[in-house]
């Protein structure tokens, strides 16, 4: 006998399945690198921590990141 799915999980799905094809296969790679993560409890780094760190005092003083920034930030992450 498998395990069921959450209401939430059915409901995604069936929304997912009304996506074009390439949608479908981007939120199924989503699903499946945080399937490798793992369950358990995460622990930063050093390094990720100072830039935590980091990034929160830039906020602080005010410094955000323009809209050409952040553009290009999202593009490493597209297709």
């Amino acid at each position: 006998m498998g395990l069921q799915m959450t209401d939430l999980m059915e409901k995604a799905l069936a929304t997912v399945r009304s996506w074009p094809n390439e949608q479908q296969d981007e939120a199924a790679q989503i699903l499946l690198a945080l399937g490798r993560l793992g369950s358990g409890v995460y622990h930063a780094s050093d390094d990720e921590l100072r830039a935590v760190d980091e990034a929160l005092a830039q906020i602080e003083s005010g410094a955000y990141a323009t809209e050409a920034e952040i553009e290009a930030a999202y593009s490493r992450f597209r297709r």
